[in-house]
């Protein structure tokens, strides 16, 4: 239970205390009521007695009385009815609600944390009046008048005549029999004479000798003079005079059903009539107080027969009501209220006490008399408990004898009598063991309901005996409640029994035994008494040892049910809330959501809409599991309470709805116009738009590309204020800073709703809720313009209607139209909400559940994790993506391509055009373009014919520049790289688009043409394209625009071209002067083997041949070797040709290019385009650089040597040399036939050494980690040594020799060296080497040289020597001469090794005997 004010003790004392009666003259009661006051009121704040009382037991033992208190009321003061005490209870717990302000009690138990009101005042009213309007009965004494004052007035004619008057009167009332009401206590009450006199109105010396005369005719402890009003005007407005009667007369104008009744409301303090007391919680019908005796239509409160005129008067109602609040004891000093608190305690110590200490000693003579006994009761006790007892039978046993009354003088009411006595002036050892006798002999003549009374005072007894002698008998109580309640049928005692034992339980910590014993007491009669006692039993759980959590929150809902039905609505949605806590958030779904209902339900009709709506909002914002037909209810429920709350003026204004829920962080926003489709052959291109995932590779490519161009267009460096243009904005992109946007250029944001209901939700008039302050950026220095403005219906579009199906997610699009600059702030969305009933959508009903609201668009940025403190704490970023700049007006460009393709075959040329379209009011300059894919496209060099201009003249025309050459022909042609917009060896990311003036003005177009190679590689290729402008005026937010575009093409496979480059052997002979020039300059063989490996995917019949086109620095093509019939050679598919060149130097300026050509001009766009755009050798992906593009610094003057040594043998085997081969191939495609045209590239880098067309694949190479080295010597591989010196052997290839005659025969034989290189080389000629390998032996035969077998000679650069030598034979047979071993040695190169050249082709001699 909830603590108290009291302790248990003070609560029992309190509970029964003895009872006086007051009768009084009209001149008294006139006197009392100058202060507004009877005289019962009057006295009452002074009942407690600061000090000790004593008496003495019959055992004449000392008792003290401590905080004794007695209740003095009027005589005729008679029972409520079970009406009125229904209403009484009802106002009493209604008019006590939970004080605002004061600290709350907070219980932590487990995960939970609530907020608990540590006490419950309510319940204490609530028992308090319930105690006092317990009616008196006939089978307990506890509450029938113990004495009688009989007040006269000193202003009496003759005070001591209406003294007699008075007590005839009371002997009438208790005797004469005609009254049930009011009960007294015993026949001889005890009469106390009180004289009262008006000091401002009064003769206090006739008061005085009035009081001597009731001295000596009462005696001086039964009378008593009491002088009151002693102020005679009334109190300045500085005094302030104490008023101890308000709270008094609060509790007993409730108790009384008076007129003026003090409710306190949590928010503020009225003073109402009682007849408008239906401003309160309600009062249920079926309450039903059962009490023991019929109504009494006979009671002395009749005004024609009572002498208390006034108290008869207030029972009838006949006081006028007042209307304001009035103050007591006006005329009352502090000596007043001293001499008045002296009365009472005279009274009691004086006359009261006396009279009970002698009435106890009487009633135990009589028992003991009676009994037969010993004369002490005391004394009996151990016999009366230690012989046999008599066994108590139980209460299912025991026939209904609640009906039995005992006669007055009867032994067993005498015990019970001198029981209630001890009790009243806390005597409760002798009190406990008059009960238990008496409870034995009721038993014992199953006066069921005189048992229960004696069970239950004297478990109360003996709970309140000091020192505690003997533990609380709980099993007594609960007979006593089983009694009343089952066999008596009496829930007012019932109750009172069970509030008594809650009590001393919770006081004894059993919580678990009054959390039973409480909701035992629930019953379907009384609904607020079961709300009460189950709120009590709630917080017996929760003050467990081990809080029972979910238990407390079980019976607070209960409660909070049962104070509903009560009326009590305020009590009910206290109770809910406090259950709330247990509930919410464990996943107690339902149980949330009845709770939240019932919240918002009680919230509503307390007038408290705010709260309802809040309630009705959690129901609708979680995952609901209920049906479909209950959510739809909560949504009409939540929808009619919020309209009632009543629509703001403003939309800014709006509160917030909770449906459809609002995924504010997936929330995107997108800069600029829509994406326009693809018109005719026209394709626009694909740029950025809202339907378009969101790759982070991708979004890391397009920054790459734009700061490529950027620094393309800054003159090569970046700038520091560079950021990548974002035009999509989303929680996965960068958002720190504001974004920038185009007036006049739409901002489209994308907002995702989901409804987590079962029913659909209808939305009607969406459109966005934003905040804009004009800015003008042109200005030095931005100043605000005008006042901020907010949702103008030209800015934004609206959506008329916007359903959301159940349980689905939805994304709405909504566009803003800026017209002016300055800084734009996007808060949310605005829209109406209702529910979508197809049956009723077209009633007006449905009309009137259409509410407005608003949600807020809150996006929490990324967390920051850059510095100390923000690793160690949670700090997050801002998101700006909502708030863009508007910058001053931009161009804006688009593009469009025309017959574009989306297919192509590897190394195919095709012709494209692309469109530039200026669709802004400002000109835009600057146009270039970057890839990611550079060699795709070109758009040709700026000495290229452009003709035909437009792409329908062009339809059936060759990509290619052609002439008429005859075949047989060759041109060479100078051409420079930087011709075709490609410095040095890297390719060009960035090209620049020409513009007419430099500028394409507002409205203007541009078409050129675009020609296109298939990538090298099979398959899908994805090319991004990004092209880069700039407004001719430059602007301080945006210096540039991009727009993105991305194609894919799938290549599919053409022709297969390798290539092989091998020294020619033939030197310097005896030809012509210019073949004689051609072999002296070097010469060799190149052959090119083209293989078709398409598939027939693409309907392609064969691949012609066309042309074959060199480009090098020191070679070219001479001479075609193959047959004549062969030139434009055929291939069908999976077929192979091989084609055979003779390759020459050629002498040209150093960084030109020397272009073979046969046919097609090679030397012009598009053909030299692709060629300088080629993609890097397979040797230089791989790691190996191209000769002098790298150069290694030199740590010592040696390694100088050897880097120039290695480069002069390098050069000696590099050929670099590429081959372009031209081909056509003929498509039948939809019954006709085409002609596609395409170019494949080999480089040839080194003499023997093959290269294809295709790349290979590259094998992954795992990285070693090693420490760093020094950079190793370089030196000249022994594959670069071998191509140092050229052989060859010049002999007869037969020669005759009569071998019978002369048996050896001399041949004599040339040997040529020729020197390759640029520098001195020493040469070692070996004739001692032989064939030693069974195999040359059989087929060629042994032979020998003669004369000198080695020599040694040095070489100039590029010298030839001839060595004349002697071969002898011995026999006829097929020789071979290419024996001799040559070294070879660089003759800086001391220390290095000499390295045997290559041999040639084997050089055979025949030798025929003749």
């Amino acid at each position: 239970m909830a603590q108290c004010a009291q302790s248990v003790q003070e609560f029992i004392q309190d509970s029964f205390v003895p009872m006086v009666a007051v009768l009084c003259s009209e001149e008294a009661e006139r006197v009392t009521r100058r202060n507004c006051l009877s005289f019962p009121e009057l006295l009452r704040p002074f009942c407690r007695l600061p000090s000790e009382g004593h008496l003495r037991d019959p055992n004449n033992q000392v008792v003290v009385v401590k905080g004794l208190r007695i209740s003095v009321t009027g005589v005729n003061t008679r029972p409520p009815n079970s009406g009125e005490v229904r209403k009484v209870l009802s106002q009493a717990v209604s008019g006590c609600q939970p004080p605002e302000g004061l600290p709350a009690n907070v219980i932590t138990a487990g995960d939970y944390d609530l907020n608990i009101s540590a006490t419950t005042p309510w319940f204490e009213a609530y028992r308090e009046n319930f105690l006092q309007s317990m009616p008196p009965t006939d089978h307990e004494f506890l509450n029938h008048y113990l004495a009688c004052m009989l007040v006269v007035s000193s202003r009496e004619a003759v005070p001591t005549e209406q003294f007699l008057k008075l007590s005839q009167e009371q002997h009438r009332i208790q005797h004469s029999g005609e009254y049930t009401h009011p009960k007294w206590f015993i026949p001889n009450t005890l009469k106390y004479y009180v004289l009262l006199h008006d000091i401002s109105d009064g003769d206090e010396q006739r008061a005085d000798s009035v009081y001597e005369d009731m001295k000596q005719r009462y005696g001086t402890q039964g009378c008593y003079l009491l002088k009151i009003n002693s102020r005679t005007d009334a109190a300045g407005p500085d005094e302030q005079m104490p008023d101890p009667w308000s709270q008094y007369l609060q509790k007993t104008n409730l108790h009384n059903n008076l007129e003026i009744v003090y409710v306190r409301w949590p928010w503020i303090s009225l003073t109402i009539s009682g007849a408008i007391l239906a401003f309160s919680d309600g009062v249920p019908e079926s309450h039903p107080l059962k009490l023991d005796q019929p109504a009494d239509s006979g009671f002395p409160g009749d005004p024609s027969e009572s002498v208390n005129s006034a108290d008869a008067a207030k029972k009838q109602g006949v006081v006028t009501p007042v209307a304001a609040p009035t103050t007591h004891g006006a005329c009352l000093t502090l000596n007043d209220h001293d001499r008045i608190r002296q009365f009472v305690q005279e009274f009691t110590f004086r006359g009261l006490l006396p009279h009970i200490e002698k009435n106890i000693r009487q009633l135990n003579d009589q028992l003991v008399s009676r009994k037969g006994l010993s004369r002490s009761l005391f004394s009996a006790t151990k016999k009366w408990f230690g012989g046999g007892k008599v066994p108590e039978k139980s209460i299912a046993e025991l026939k209904n004898t609640a009906g039995l009354l005992y006669p007055p003088e009867a032994p067993e009411l005498q015990i019970r009598k001198m029981a209630d006595l001890c009790f009243l002036v806390q005597h409760y050892e002798l009190a406990y063991s008059c009960y238990h006798t008496a409870k034995k002999d009721f038993l014992s003549d199953q006066a069921m309901l005189y048992a229960a009374g004696a069970l239950e005072m004297a478990a109360v007894s003996a709970f309140l005996q000091s020192g505690a002698p003997r533990p609380y008998p709980a099993h007594y109580m609960e007979t006593a409640i089983q009694t009343y309640r089952d066999v008596c049928k009496n829930m007012v005692l019932a109750e009172r029994c069970a509030l008594l034992s809650a009590e001393v339980l919770k006081s004894q910590a059993k919580y678990s035994d009054a959390a039973t014993l409480l909701i035992k007491m629930t019953s379907e009669d009384s609904d607020l008494r079961s709300a009460l006692l189950l709120e009590q039993a709630a917080h017996c759980f929760i003050n467990m040892r081990s809080p029972m959590v979910r238990k407390f929150a079980f019976h607070m809902i209960l409660s909070g049910h049962r104070y509903s039905k009560a009326g009590q609505k305020r009590h009910a949605l206290r109770c809910y809330c406090q259950a709330m806590q247990v509930y919410k958030g464990k996943g107690w779904i339902l149980a949330e959501d009845h709770i939240n209902f019932t919240i918002g339900r009680q919230s509503f009709t307390l007038r408290q809409p705010e709260n309802a709506v809040a309630a009705f909002r959690h129901i609708l914002i979680n995952d609901s599991k209920q049906t479909a037909t209950q959510q739809n209810a909560f949504l009409r429920e939540y929808l009619y309470v919020y309209k009632s709350v009543g629509q703001p003026p403003s939309e800014s204004s709006l509160p917030q709805l909770p449906l459809p829920c609002l995924h504010s962080a997936q929330t995107r926003v997108f800069f600029g116009h829509e994406r326009r489709l693809a018109q005719g052959e026209k394709q626009a291109a694909t740029h950025v738009w809202l339907d378009h995932p969101y790759d982070r590779e991708q979004a890391q490519l397009w920054a790459e590309l734009e700061e490529q161009v950027v620094a393309v267009a800054n003159r090569g460096s970046v700038p520091i204020s560079f950021q990548p243009t974002q035009y999509c904005l989303s929680s996965h992109t960068d958002n720190l800073r504001y974004p920038l946007a185009v007036v006049e250029e739409p901002i489209f944001v994308e907002i995702v709703f989901r409804n987590p209901l079962k029913v659909p939700l209808a939305l009607s008039d969406l459109s966005l809720l934003w905040k804009f302050t004009a800015k003008d950026f042109s200005a030095l220095q931005g100043g605000t313009l005008g006042e901020p403005i907010t949702n103008e219906n030209e800015a934004a579009t609206v959506i008329p209607e916007f359903t959301v199906s159940p349980e689905e997610t939805k994304v709405a699009r909504l566009k803003l139209l800026p017209h002016k600059t300055g800084e734009l702030h996007v808060l949310g969305v605005v829209y109406n909400l209702s529910t979508r009933d197809d049956e009723n959508s077209a009633s007006e009903g449905s009309q009137l559940m259409i509410v407005r609201g608003r949600q807020d668009l809150e996006i929490q940025g990324p967390r920051l994790n850059m510095t100390k403190e923000e690793k160690t704490s949670v700090t997050h970023g801002p998101d700006r993506r909502l708030d863009p700049i508007i910058t001053p007006p931009m161009p804006l460009l688009e593009v469009f391509f025309i017959n574009f393709p989306s297919s192509l075959l590897c190394g195919e040329i095709r012709k494209a055009w692309v469109e530039f379209v200026n669709v802004s009011a400002a000109p835009l300059a600057g146009l270039r373009v970057a890839s990611t894919h550079p060699e795709f496209f070109t758009f040709g060099s700026a000495a290229s014919d452009l003709t035909p201009v437009t792409p329908t003249a062009a339809e059936h025309c060759s990509a290619y520049k052609t002439m008429a050459t005859p075949p047989s022909d060759g041109t060479v042609t100078l051409v420079s790289a930087a011709t075709f917009g490609v410095n040095g060896n890297d390719r060009p990311t960035v090209v620049d688009i020409p513009l007419t003036g430099g500028v394409l003005g507002p409205g203007e177009a541009l078409q050129i043409p675009l020609w296109l190679r298939g990538p090298d590689r099979e398959g899908v290729h994805e090319i991004h394209f990004l092209f880069y402008y700039e407004s001719v005026e430059k602007n301080a937010k945006l210096s540039h625009r991009v727009l993105r575009h991305t194609a894919f093409i799938c290549a599919s496979r053409s022709l297969s071209v390798k290539a092989t480059a091998c020294r020619s052997n033939t030197l310097p002979g005896r030809g012509k002067k210019e073949e004689r020039e051609e072999e002296r300059s070097g010469n060799m063989l190149v052959f090119v083997d083209v293989e078709n490996i398409n598939t027939s995917e693409a309907g392609v019949r064969e691949f012609h041949i066309v042309q074959v086109s060199s480009s090098s620095r020191q070679w070219r093509l001479h001479k075609c070797i193959n047959p004549a019939g062969d030139r434009d050679s055929k291939l069908g598919s999976r077929e192979r040709g091989k084609l055979c060149f003779r390759a020459t130097r050629c002498r040209t300026q150093e960084g030109e290019k020397c272009t073979r050509t046969w046919m097609i001009v090679s030397s012009m766009t598009p053909c030299a385009d692709f060629f300088f755009r080629r993609g890097p050798p397979s040797e230089s992906r791989k790691g190996v650089a191209p000769t002098g593009l790298i150069r290694r610094q030199s740590l010592t003057p040696a390694s100088n040597a050897d880097d120039s040594m290695t480069s002069i043998v390098r050069k000696c085997s590099e050929v670099e040399l590429d081959i372009i081969v031209l081909w056509k191939a003929y498509v039948v495609e939809d019954n006709k036939q085409l002609i596609l045209e395409g170019q494949l590239h080999v480089a040839l880098q080194t003499i023997g050494k093959e290269a294809c067309s295709l790349s290979q694949k590259e094998e992954m190479v795992l990285l070693k980690f090693k420490p760093d080295l020094p950079p190793p010597v370089s030196r000249p591989t022994l594959e670069q040594l071998s191509h140092l010196i050229k052989t060859c052997l010049h002999y007869p290839e037969s020669y005759d020799h009569p071998f019978p005659q002369k048996s050896l025969c001399m041949v004599p034989v040339t040997l040529t060296l020729s020197n390759c290189s640029l520098a001195q080389v020493d040469v070692i000629i070996d004739l001692r080497h032989k064939t030693t390998s069974p195999e040359s032996l059989e087929v060629h035969g042994s032979f020998t040289w003669l004369g000198q077998t080695q020599y040694k000679l040095q070489l100039r650069p590029q010298e030839v020597h001839r060595l004349s030598l002697q071969a002898c034979f011995f026999q006829a047979g097929v020789y071979n001469l290419g024996t001799p071993r040559v070294f070879a040695k660089l003759a800086q190169s001391g220390t290095m090794c000499e390295t045997s050249q290559q041999s040639a082709m084997p050089a055979l001699i025949i030798i025929n005997s003749v």
